[in-house]
């Protein structure tokens, strides 16, 4: 007994080698079209899209990181939450104990807005604000929403979460 041969078998070489890319073709076509519906989706509102990364931010060893500051001064780190730069913040350390003493400035001077971000003066805990200003640290900006956190003496972390009186 002979086994019919079913109707969708494709039968010339051409058509055997053609068809199989088409195919292929059309799924990444329609999978481009789905990840781009998304991608529009997702960007309608770009505003709305602050939450990039974790809201703690581990630094590293509070024993490294203050022998770090004691060497060369307070670590300035760029926007670690939102995308616009607006939230740069100078990290620093006070005293002789590794696990207590840190504090945490925004990188402008407190009499200025965010758009005037100080440099650091390498080595030193003096800035250099955007109108050529020599300041000292304790006139930066103060947050109130950026705070160091020392787990178990031993790990610095950065919590960049915002307080619930906002």
């Amino acid at each position: 007994m002979v086994t019919p041969r079913p109707q969708y078998q494709l039968r010339g070489p051409l058509a055997r080698a053609v068809v199989p890319v088409v195919a292929g073709l059309g799924f990444f076509a329609l999978l481009f079209v789905a990840l781009w519906g998304a991608a529009a989706l997702i960007s309608r509102n770009p505003e709305r899209i602050t939450n990039l990364g974790d809201n703690i931010f581990e630094v590293g060893s509070v024993q490294r990181v203050a022998e770090s500051v004691d060497a060369n001064g307070p670590i300035l780190y760029p926007d670690l939450r939102d995308p616009d730069g607006t939230r740069s913040i100078v990290l620093d350390h006070e005293g002789d104990q590794p696990a207590i003493g840190w504090r945490v400035f925004y990188a402008w001077p407190a009499d200025r807005d965010s758009s005037c971000i100080a440099e650091q003066i390498e080595g030193t805990d003096s800035f250099t604000d955007c109108e050529g200003r020599a300041i000292d640290i304790e006139e930066l900006a103060r947050p109130t929403d950026v705070r160091p956190l020392v787990e178990n003496k031993k790990t610095l972390y950065i919590d960049l979460r915002v307080s619930d009186d906002k």
